[in-house]
C-alpha cells in the first residue's frame, strides 16, 4: 500500500495536466454570448472597414510585341537593302521600357494625373474623373516640388469658389476666392484657372457640387501610378505582354492603358527611325552638290556645240564607237564606283563626322564594306545611346570609342583596297579605249573634247538619278515603319472592384469572431494553473471524497453567515445532492466502527471553504438523526462561529479558564436540532498555547461520550501548527480543495502527506467546481441532478 501511494506520488509530481481541445470546445459553448458578442464585434469592424475603403477596379489589356518587327520598312524588292537593319526584339527590355518612369511621366503629363478631384461620399471621399468631372483646375505656375490642395464649390451661373487652400510646406489660406470659368486668379500657390470639361452639359445639378482638388508633384504622381501598373509576359502566348492597372476610376484605368500603349508605340517609332532620318540628309546634302554639277556640265557641252558648230560625231565614227562604247560603259561605271568610294574615305576620314552615322548605301559593290558600314552604325548608335545616359566618360563609352575607331580604320583600309583595285581596272580599261580611239585619226579635236565631257555629264547624271532613286526609298521607308506592338485585348475588366475584396474580409472577420473566444479560452485554460475540476486530481492517491458545486455566496468571497446552510430537508438540488453524495462517501469511509467519529476539516489556502463544507456537511448527517458538533477550531477568524452568531463565550474561555461549564458554551443550529456548534467566543492572543493545554484533550474526550459525529473547522495548514496539534484527536482528515484557488503544482505535496502518514486516514473534497466545465469532464456532471428538476428552487 505504502509502495502504491509513493507510486502515485511520483506520477503527480511529473504529471502535466493539459486540456483537450474538445473540452476547449466545449468549455466556449458554454459561454455562447461571448462567441455572439465577438461575432457581431468582428463582422462590424469589418463592414465598417468596407464601408470606410473606396472601391478599386483593376482593369487590363493585352499587346503582342513582333519579335522581327525592329527596322521592318516597307518590303519593294531591292529598296529594302538601304540602311535599315533587322533584329530580334528582346522581349524583357521591352518589359522594362513599359514599366520605366519616362513613359508614365508623359502618361500623367498628357492625362494631367498629378492633380486629383475627390468628392465627398457618406463613408469616404469618391474620385471625380471624366464622365463625373464637371470643371477641371489649371494650375499655370504652380512649382512642382510642392504639393497643393483648395476645395472648390461650384455655383450658379458657370462660377465657382476656392477655399481652404494649402500649399508648400503646410502653409494655408484663410482667403476665399471667386473665380468665373476660364477666368485666372492669383494666389499664393500660383495662377488658377477653372474650365468646363467635356462632360459639362451632361452633368446635372452642376451648382451643388463640391469638390477637393490635390496637385501633387509630378515626380509623387509619377512614382504611384508606376506602383500600381503591373506588366507580366504570357507563358502560353509567346510574346504577349498583359498590362494591369489598379485604380479607383474606372475610365482612368482604362484611359492609362491606352495612353501608355500609344507612348511606348511613339517612343518606340521615333527610336527606330535614326538611321533613316540621318541616311535622309546624307543623301540630300549629295544631290545638292551633284546637281550643281552636272548643270555646268550641261551648259559646257551646249555652248562648245553652238560655239564650234560640232556636228553628231557618233555616226561618223560607229564603226569604231561600238567597242568604245562597251570600255566606255565599263570606265563608266568604274568611275562611278570610285568616285563614291573616295567620297566615303573622305566621309570617314573627315573628324567633324566621327559620331555621325556612316551612309548605309553608299553604292560601293563590295559586300564586305557594307557589312562593316553596318555594324559600325549599329555600335555607333549603343555608343551614342549610353553617351546620352551617362557621360563620355564612361568606360562602356570609352570602350566602345575604341571599338569604333577599330572598325572605322578597318573600313578606310578596305576602301583604299577597293580604291586601288578600282584604279587598277580603270587604267586597264583606258588603256584599251586609248588604242580604239588612236584608231580614229580622222576624228576632229572638238569629237574627242565632246566625248570626254559627255562622259562627265553621264557619270553625275546616272549617280543624281541613283540618289534620287534612294531619296524616295528611304522615304517611304519612314512612312511605312509599322508599330512594334499590336493590341491583342483592349483595355477592360470586370465592373467589379477587386478591393476591398468583401466575401473574404467577411469570411475572415467571420473566422476571427468565431475563433476569437475559443483562443481566448485556450490562452486562459493553457496559463491556468489551479485546479479546474475532476480531471486535475484524478492522479493523486489521497482517496477522494466528493465534489461541491460551487456556492455564489462564496464566489462573492463572503464568509459564514452569508453563505447560510445550503442543506435543507427534502431539497433535491444539485448541491443538496452533492452534500447527500459526500455524507454516503464519509460514512462509508467511517466503516461500521463502534463509537463516536472525529474529523478535521482543513487545506491549504484560506478561503477553501472549510467552515462551508464543515457546517453544511454536518447538516447533512444531522437530517439522518445523528447528534453532530461543530467545533471552531479556527480561534483566529472565527467562521463557523457566524452560523450562530459569533457568540463572545466559546472555545477559548473553555480551554482558557478551568471549571467552565462545556454546555453553556455550545449553541445549537436553529434549522436543526441535532446540530450544535461550539464557537471559538473571544479571539486569544494565544490559540496555539491554548490547543496544547491538556483542556482540549479533555474537550474532545468529553464530546465524543455525547455526540456521534464531531467536525472540527481547523485552520490552514503549514501557515500556523494549529492542525498539526489538533490531529492528534482525530480519527480522520478531511482536506478541502478549492477549484480555482488551489494551484497544481502543490497537489504532488498532498500526495506526499498522504504517503508520509502526517495526517490521520487523510481524504480529500473538491470544493467550488463550476458548472460551465460540466460538459468538459471538469465539473460536477457525475449524476448529482440526475432525475431532478434542475430549476427546482432551494
Amino acid at each position: 500500500m505504502e509502495s502504491n501511494a509513493t507510486d502515485r506520488l511520483t506520477q503527480a509530481g511529473t504529471a502535466d495536466v493539459q486540456t483537450p481541445l474538445s473540452d476547449i470546445f466545449f468549455m466556449t459553448l458554454r459561454q455562447w454570448p461571448w462567441i455572439v458578442v465577438s461575432l457581431a464585434v468582428c463582422l462590424g469592424a469589418a463592414v465598417f472597414y468596407i464601408l470606410r475603403t473606396p472601391s478599386t477596379y483593376t482593369r487590363s489589356a493585352q499587346i503582342l510585341v513582333k519579335e522581327d518587327s525592329k527596322g521592318k520598312s516597307l518590303d519593294m524588292g531591292d529598296f529594302a537593302d538601304f540602311g535599315l537593319f533587322q533584329s530580334k526584339t528582346n522581349i524583357y527590355n521591352e518589359v522594362s521600357t513599359i514599366v520605366s518612369p519616362d513613359l508614365m511621366r508623359e502618361v500623367v503629363s498628357r492625362l494631367n494625373l498629378d492633380v486629383n478631384y475627390l468628392r465627398d461620399g457618406t463613408f469616404h471621399k469618391n474620385v471625380a474623373y471624366g464622365y463625373d468631372l464637371p470643371v477641371t483646375v489649371g494650375f499655370v505656375d504652380s512649382p512642382d516640388e510642392n504639393g497643393v490642395s483648395l476645395r472648390l464649390e461650384l455655383e450658379p451661373g458657370d462660377k465657382a469658389r476656392i477655399s481652404e487652400l494649402k500649399y508648400g510646406d503646410g502653409r494655408e489660406s484663410d482667403k476665399t476666392w471667386e473665380v468665373a470659368f476660364g477666368d485666372t486668379i492669383d494666389t499664393p500657390a500660383g495662377k488658377l484657372t477653372v474650365v468646363r470639361s467635356g462632360y459639362y452639359e451632361v452633368i446635372g445639378d452642376k451648382a451643388s457640387e463640391t469638390f477637393s482638388v490635390v496637385k501633387t508633384p509630378l515626380s509623387q504622381a509619377v512614382e504611384s501610378y508606376n506602383k500600381r501598373l503591373k506588366v507580366e509576359m504570357s507563358e502560353e502566348k509567346g510574346t504577349v505582354l498583359r498590362l494591369s492597372f489598379t485604380d479607383q476610376s474606372v475610365q482612368r484605368a482604362d484611359d492609362v492603358l491606352n495612353t501608355l500603349i500609344n507612348v511606348y508605340n511613339e517612343s518606340w517609332i521615333r527610336d527606330k527611325n535614326q538611321i533613316a532620318v540621318s541616311t535622309s540628309n546624307f543623301i540630300n546634302d549629295r544631290l545638292g552638290v551633284i546637281e550643281g554639277e552636272l548643270g555646268n556640265v550641261d551648259s559646257d557641252i551646249s555652248a562648245y556645240k553652238s560655239e564650234h558648230l560640232i556636228p553628231d560625231v557618233q555616226a561618223a565614227s560607229s564603226l569604231y564607237m561600238a567597242e568604245n562604247q562597251t570600255t566606255a560603259k565599263q570606265v563608266l561605271a568604274l568611275g562611278n564606283q570610285l568616285q563614291m568610294a573616295r567620297y566615303v574615305r573622305s566621309y570617314l576620314t573627315n573628324e567633324s563626322s566621327r559620331n555621325s552615322l556612316l551612309p548605309a548605301n553608299s553604292g560601293i559593290e563590295n559586300g564586305e564594306i557594307q557589312a562593316l558600314i553596318a555594324e559600325y552604325n549599329e555600335r555607333l548608335l549603343q555608343r551614342n545611346s549610353l553617351a546620352a545616359k551617362s557621360s563620355d566618360k564612361n568606360p562602356l563609352v570609352i570602350t566602345l570609342d575604341e571599338q569604333l575607331a577599330a572598325q572605322r580604320n578597318a573600313i578606310v583600309a578596305s576602301v583604299d583596297n577597293q580604291i586601288t583595285s578600282l584604279n587598277s581596272q580603270i587604267q586597264s580599261l583606258q588603256r584599251s579605249q586609248a588604242a580604239t580611239t588612236s584608231r580614229i585619226a580622222s576624228n576632229p579635236t572638238q569629237a574627242k573634247y565632246l566625248l570626254s565631257v559627255e562622259r562627265q555629264q553621264k557619270v553625275k547624271e546616272a549617280l543624281y538619278l541613283y540618289l534620287l532613286q534612294k531619296r524616295e526609298e528611304n522615304e517611304l521607308s519612314q512612312a511605312f515603319t509599322a508599330y512594334n506592338t499590336r493590341i491583342v485585348e483592349h483595355p477592360g475588366g470586370s465592373g467589379r472592384p477587386s478591393a476591398p475584396n468583401k466575401r473574404n474580409i467577411l469570411l475572415v472577420a467571420f473566422v476571427i469572431g468565431l475563433a476569437l473566444p475559443f483562443g481566448v479560452t485556450y490562452v486562459r485554460e493553457i496559463n491556468n494553473t489551479k485546479v479546474r475540476g475532476r480531471k486535475d486530481v484524478d492522479h493523486l492517491a489521497v482517496p477522494f471524497l466528493g465534489e461541491i458545486p460551487r456556492n455564489k455566496a462564496i464566489s462573492k468571497g463572503k464568509e459564514a453567515a452569508d453563505n447560510g446552510i445550503v442543506v435543507k430537508e427534502g431539497s433535491r438540488d444539485i448541491i443538496n445532492e452533492a452534500f447527500r453524495v459526500l455524507r454516503t462517501n464519509v460514512n462509508f469511509m467511517i466503516g461500521s466502527s463502534e463509537g463516536p467519529t472525529v474529523l478535521a476539516v482543513t487545506s491549504f489556502n484560506p478561503g477553501s471553504g472549510k467552515s462551508f463544507i464543515s457546517v453544511n456537511l454536518g447538516m447533512s448527517m444531522a437530517l439522518k438523526h445523528r447528534r453532530v458538533l461543530i467545533i471552531d477550531g479556527d480561534m483566529r477568524h472565527g467562521s463557523s462561529s457566524a452560523y450562530v452568531g459569533s457568540p463572545t463565550r466559546g472555545l477559548s474561555n473553555y480551554l482558557s479558564v478551568a471549571g467552565t461549564d462545556l454546555q453553556g458554551l455550545i449553541r445549537t443550529v436553529d434549522e436543526c436540532g441535532s446540530l450544535d456548534i461550539l464557537p471559538v467566543g473571544a479571539i486569544p492572543p494565544n490559540p496555539t498555547e491554548l490547543l496544547e493545554s491538556p483542556r482540549f484533550r479533555e474537550l474532545i474526550d468529553t464530546v465524543r461520550r455525547t455526540y456521534d459525529v464531531v467536525i472540527i473547522d481547523c485552520p490552514p495548514i503549514e501557515m500556523v501548527a494549529d492542525s498539526q496539534i489538533i490531529n492528534q484527536y482525530v480519527d480522520r482528515t478531511i482536506f478541502v480543495l478549492r477549484a480555482g484557488l488551489f494551484d497544481r503544482s502543490l497537489l504532488p505535496v498532498i500526495d506526499r502527506l498522504y504517503a508520509e502518514k502526517k495526517y490521520r486516514n487523510m481524504a480529500f473534497i473538491l470544493n467550488g467546481t463550476r458548472d460551465t466545465h460540466r460538459s468538459t469532464g471538469y465539473g460536477y456532471g457525475y449524476g448529482y441532478g440526475y432525475g431532478y428538476d434542475y430549476g427546482e428552487k432551494k
